[in-house]
């Protein structure tokens, strides 16, 4: 059976998860989410490949990571680009997939982004996670073509309402 979250960011048989902000500790830790990421394998592998979540990235950006408490272990993280608003990184754990972080990181996300004033958040999304935005409540506003070498496909662009 799989483990969930409740909305207070318990999961049913892994204790507490709580979202807080991401420190420089936690670079490695994320920077092996991404790139151990299954959504990526296959022809998006190169995408992530030698992608790295850097201290100073942390720094710059609003970072924060789901962390089961009992255990400190990432389950997954968002990043937040400020100006102009944007979802810049969002993985979970391969094992954690299904079991609420995603959402849990949304609703952070949201009330992350309303402290701060903003109304809507851009998300130019990963083909096969486009599903997991349009569920959460984001809206397609088009396509974002691809720019070879960097990025071999095109992606949905969607905008995820604050409010």
């Amino acid at each position: 059976m799989r483990s969930s979250v409740t909305p207070s960011g318990h999961r049913a048989s892994g204790g507490p998860v709580r979202v807080r902000r991401a420190t420089t500790r936690d670079a490695k830790r994320l920077t092996r989410l991404v790139r151990s990421s299954r959504a990526y394998e296959g022809p998006y592998a190169p995408m992530v490949a030698g992608y790295r979540v850097g201290p100073d990235y942390i720094e710059t950006h609003a970072v924060f990571a789901a962390v089961q408490e009992a255990t400190q272990r990432v389950l997954g993280f968002y990043a937040l680009i400020l100006d102009p608003p944007e979802l810049d990184l969002l993985f979970v754990a391969d094992d954690a997939q299904g079991a609420g972080i995603g959402r849990l990181l949304i609703g952070h996300l949201r009330q992350e982004a309303a402290a701060r004033g903003l109304i809507a958040v851009r998300v130019v999304s990963h083909p096969p996670a486009e599903g997991f935005y349009l569920g959460a409540g984001a809206r397609r506003t088009g396509t974002v073509r691809a720019t070879p070498p960097a990025v071999m496909w095109d992606r949905p662009e969607l905008v995820l309402p604050v409010g």
